[in-house]
Order: structure tokens, then C-alpha cells, then sequence
């Protein structure tokens, strides 16, 4: 017997250390040149095996198909991840819906004429309102700002949080000639308020009309941007000694009944029971004649 057949092969080698348990290798693809990913995840990944040589095989391809799939699992995870992004996004709990007072109040003195933190007004009533009141500031030198707000979540009273904000932005003379028009989106309200003399040359009956007609009706409409434009341009025609347009006519949306009065229907059941007692006279009765009938022939 040559030396050749008393050699043992790589199994039986491993097996056959008392004091080292067997431990196989992972199959490795002929066709793929191991590179040193692979062979640390295959390292890894190598465990002790007492049982046979087939499955050994099993349990390498188990754990190869165990990492072929790591790619595709973090793939899902960030895209799951991204879609959590985007509903987060576009949640109400996000941007607008979280404006609130605080926003306002921690605004320096504004440089534009609108501040539109409840998010509810569009690019041409922005661009509109800015035309007419950078015009009327020009003109007069009394300064209106438009502010707008989701809800007043500490201070009830919309003058109260209206003069807050004049108070802060503005202080003597600029203060004196200068007020807000504000809006809250969620409550469907605002408030008109400003300096002593902005409001004595403005009047309580436009500040008491706005506040009471122009902003409730067509906020309770979601009509946003109507409200503001409509309210802008009666203060407009007021400081500048025009005619003023009047407010919105709130339209009647009464709703009609669709079912019967109890009064209607005790008045119409007579008629139903005279031509249910008819039809049943008449499904008894004629079935009978024709049968009498038939039986007379005979």
C-alpha cells in the first residue's frame, strides 16, 4: 500500500484531532476570486461541525444567502426611511400647524408687509396687498402689517396679542401712525388694531365692520385670501379718503329639508290606505270571477 492511500483527506484530518473539534469551511464559488470581504465574512461566519460533510455544505449555503441579502435589507430600510421623511413632511403636525404666537412675537421689527405664518396666503394676494399698502405708507405715512396665524394657543384676546405686537415692533411716533390686521386661520377671527392716531383716523365702524363681517365670513368660507384683500382694501379706502367697498354679503346657506313633516304625512295617509284596500280587494276579487267563470263554461 503506497504512501498516497495511507493519506488522510481534509475531513477525516479534522475529525480525527481529539482535542480540537471539527470545524468546515463555507463552499467557495470556482468561477469568483475570494477577495477580503469575503474571506473575513466567511471567518466569521465559520462554525464547529460534528455532523457530516453535507451538512456542513447546507449550513455554509445558508449563511452565504444570509449575507447576499444584507444589500437588499438596508436598501428597503433607508427607503423606509425616506418614506417616514416625507409623511413627516406633509403631516399637520408640521410647518403651518405648528405656527403659532410665539412665531410672531419672535419677529424683530418686520421689513415687509406681511408676515403669513399660518401659510394660507398665495403669491398674488402677497404681491397685491404689498402694491396697495407700500402705496398707502407713501402716500399718508400710516404703516399697516398683515399677520397671519394658525391658533392663539396662550392669549385669547386677539387685540390683546394684536397690540402686543405693536407695542414690540414699533415704539413712539412710528408706533403712533402704525397698526396690524391679524387673522387666526383655526379660530376664524382676527383682530384691527393699532397707534391713536391709526385708529382714530381709521373709526370704529370700519375697525368693528372688518372684524365682525369681513374676516369671520370669508375665513368661515376658507376664503383666505379674500379676507385679507378685502379688509386691506376698505382700510386703504379709509386712511386714503376714498369711498369704502363695503363688506362681504354672507350668502344663505340654509339647507332644505328633504323628508316629510309629521302634519304631511298623517294628511296623506288616508289616500294610502283607500288604495292599499283597492289593490287587496282587487287581488281577491278578480282571481275568484275568472274562476266562477271558467267553471260556468264547463
Amino acid at each position: 500500500m503506497d504512501a498516497k492511500s495511507h493519506r488522510p483527506n481534509r475531513c477525516q484530518a479534522l475529525r480525527s484531532t481529539p482535542h480540537r473539534p471539527a470545524r468546515c469551511l463555507p463552499l467557495r464559488d470556482p468561477l469568483r476570486a475570494p477577495t477580503m470581504q469575503t474571506t473575513l465574512s466567511q471567518t466569521a461566519f465559520t462554525a464547529p461541525c460534528t455532523a457530516s460533510r453535507a451538512q456542513c455544505r447546507a449550513r455554509s449555503v445558508v449563511v452565504c444567502r444570509a449575507q447576499q441579502q444584507g444589500p437588499a435589507q438596508a436598501l428597503q430600510r433607508k427607503a423606509a426611511a425616506a418614506a417616514a421623511a416625507v409623511l413627516l413632511s406633509a403631516s399637520p403636525l408640521s410647518g403651518a400647524a405648528l405656527a403659532g404666537e410665539f412665531d410672531l412675537l419672535a419677529e424683530g421689527t418686520p421689513t415687509s408687509y406681511i408676515l403669513d405664518d399660518a401659510s394660507v396666503l398665495n403669491k398674488t394676494t402677497k404681491k397685491t396687498v404689498t402694491d396697495q399698502l407700500k402705496a398707502l405708507e407713501a402716500a399718508t405715512g400710516y404703516h399697516l402689517e398683515v399677520a397671519t396665524v394658525r391658533r392663539l394657543e396662550f392669549e385669547n384676546d386677539t387685540f390683546a396679542f394684536g397690540d402686543k405686537l405693536i407695542g414690540k415692533w414699533y415704539k413712539g411716533e412710528a408706533k403712533d401712525k402704525s397698526g396690524i390686521l391679524l387673522v387666526v386661520s383655526a379660530g376664524k377671527d382676527g383682530a384691527l388694531t393699532g397707534g391713536a392716531a391709526f385708529m382714530s383716523a381709521l373709526g370704529d365702524d370700519i375697525i368693528d365692520s372688518v372684524v365682525g363681517e369681513n374676516i369671520p365670513i370669508l375665513t368661515g368660507e376658507e376664503k383666505y385670501n379674500e379676507s385679507v384683500t378685502s379688509s386691506v382694501s376698505r382700510v386703504v379706502a379709509r386712511l386714503s379718503g376714498k369711498e369704502d367697498p363695503g363688506p362681504p354679503i354672507r350668502q344663505d346657506n340654509e339647507r332644505k329639508r328633504t323628508y316629510k313633516t309629521k302634519a304631511e304625512t298623517e294628511a296623506k295617509k288616508p289616500v294610502t290606505a283607500t288604495i292599499v284596500l283597492t289593490l287587496l280587494f282587487i287581488s281577491v276579487a278578480v282571481p275568484m270571477l275568472q274562476y266562477w267563470g271558467y267553471t260556468q263554461e264547463k
